[in-house]
């Protein structure tokens, strides 16, 4: 019996390469011990078998951003602990293959509304989280709303005319009715409660909201709670 090494020594051992490359084949899921992919350096080895999958690169991984259905009410923090390699969707199209380096060092920008479901953004890509915040006000995002009551009188209007209440004025936006109870809302970069105000202002109490587009990017069909990779071709 030996003693245990690192993963990454005994990739050293195997393929002759550097500290930094092995690191990074085992980071980029390229290493197998006993068959079984692991992205630990720091796995501990001893008379495993330890193999490079074929096509193997000892490169940098790229970085992602994940489209996540996230559950009402939750923190940035309890939305990532949603992120998980088995809440994936199953029919994400993506041709990412998933890696748990995926799931690190991930930002948000473009908050949910107070108590919305649906489409948040996280991202490891710095150009992505620039794009969100610096086209914020140009970025429209679109939001189901489950409402209760009954709409003033030419309320439609209103809202895209924009309406004047006690402490000043609510913005126009582009609502229509989905169905009897719900209500879609373009608008773009919502201050925090503002879907809620103009609901108000025209006798609607919000039971629910759902974000389900941000600029071009759809949620798609995928779960509350699942998430998917943002695809090469979508563009915010």
């Amino acid at each position: 019996m030996t003693d245990p090494i690192r993963l990454s020594k005994r990739v050293i051992e195997l393929t002759g390469c550097s500290r930094r490359e092995a690191e990074l084949y085992i980071e980029g899921g390229w290493v197998t011990v006993d068959g079984e992919v692991v992205e630990q350096p720091q796995f501990k080895v001893a008379e495993q078998t330890v193999a490079l999958l074929p096509g193997a690169t000892p490169d940098l991984l790229e970085p992602m951003t994940l489209l996540l259905n996230q559950p009402a009410g939750l923190t940035f923090d309890e939305a990532q602990r949603v992120l998980t390699p088995e809440s994936r969707w199953a029919d994400d199209r993506a041709e990412v293959r998933l890696l748990r380096g995926h799931f690190a060092r991930l930002t948000t920008a473009l908050p949910l509304q107070a108590g919305a479901s649906g489409l948040l953004v996280l991202t490891q890509d710095w150009r992505a989280l620039r794009k969100l915040n610096e086209d914020a006000s140009k970025l429209e995002q679109e939001y189901v709303v489950e409402v209760a009551g009954t709409m003033v009188d030419n309320g439609l209007d209103k809202l895209k005319r924009g309406i004047r209440v006690k402490n000043g004025e609510l913005p126009p936006v582009k609502a229509s009715w989905q169905n009897e109870t719900h209500l879609r809302f373009a608008l773009k970069n919502p201050r925090a409660g503002l879907i809620a105000k103009l609901c108000e202002a025209v006798g609607l109490k919000v039971v629910g909201m759902k974000r389900i587009r941000i600029g071009g990017v759809p949620m798609g069909k995928v779960p509350v709670g699942q998430w998917r990779y943002l695809g090469q071709s979508e563009r915010f």
